[in-house]
């Protein structure tokens, strides 16, 4: 793990939600504390009961947030993605420990913020408490949409949405996903075993929806596909 000042410009700063509506001054504050951090694959950036001392934001790379259960299993409770932040909310909470772990899953480089700083920050800015308040409310909606998807909807259903989640907006009907994730994480992710999720990528490779090629899937018909996780 390599640690180092990052020199970042204020514009791309200022991208990130949490600081769109800090003035110069205040941004500058923030980056006086700011560090970057070089993750190689499988290296811990913190550990579930750490003290919490800072939040972070992916610049590059995969993260996987897991809690390993009674039995040393491994759960993926979270995968973060380039420009996400992460583990802002522990600063607001009264006991201030990381209640998970978080693992690179490929080379990853981390922008890392001290809570202090920014604490002392939003007491002086109402409109940056109501963003992060915003966000936390949307991360909510997104994790109990989650908790449905994980009681109310099959294995297949999950898998098919997940694909979809992946592909952009503007793609064409004929399109590809390459998974940069190892898909025992993504089996992980949505609580199903790594054998069912080949079984269910080998059915719909039969129903001609999909073609796997190592960490490739070519979708063959994006619309039938975005049909067949209404079912």
């Amino acid at each position: 793990m390599s640690h180092s000042k990052h020199s970042i410009d204020d514009q791309v700063l200022k991208n990130f939600f949490l600081f769109a509506s800090l003035d110069d001054t205040q941004l500058s504050r923030i980056k006086q504390t700011m560090q970057c951090r070089q993750l190689q694959e499988g290296e811990f950036l913190f550990e579930h009961g750490q003290k919490a001392e800072r939040f972070f934001i992916l610049l590059t790379g995969h993260i996987k947030l897991i809690r390993l259960s009674l039995e040393g299993m491994e759960k993926v409770i979270e995968i973060i993605r380039p420009g996400d932040s992460f583990a802002e909310a522990i600063m607001f909470m009264e006991k201030q420990v990381y209640p998970v772990t978080a693992q690179a899953i490929i080379p990853s480089e981390v922008l890392l913020f001290e809570n202090k700083a920014f604490l002392s920050i939003l007491a002086e800015s109402f409109d940056t408490c109501k963003r992060v308040m915003c966000d936390m409310s949307m991360r909510l909606r997104t994790w109990l949409g989650e908790i449905d998807n994980l009681t109310l909807q099959n294995a297949t259903y999950r898998l098919v949405n997940y694909l979809l989640y992946q592909i952009p907006i503007d793609s064409k009907n004929s399109c590809q996903v390459s998974f940069q994730i190892p898909k025992h994480v993504i089996a992980s992710r949505l609580s199903i075993k790594p054998e069912t999720l080949s079984r269910i990528l080998q059915h719909l490779t039969k129903e001609g929806l999909i073609t796997v090629e190592g960490k490739t899937i070519h979708i063959h018909n994006l619309d039938r596909l975005k049909l067949y996780s209404q079912n």
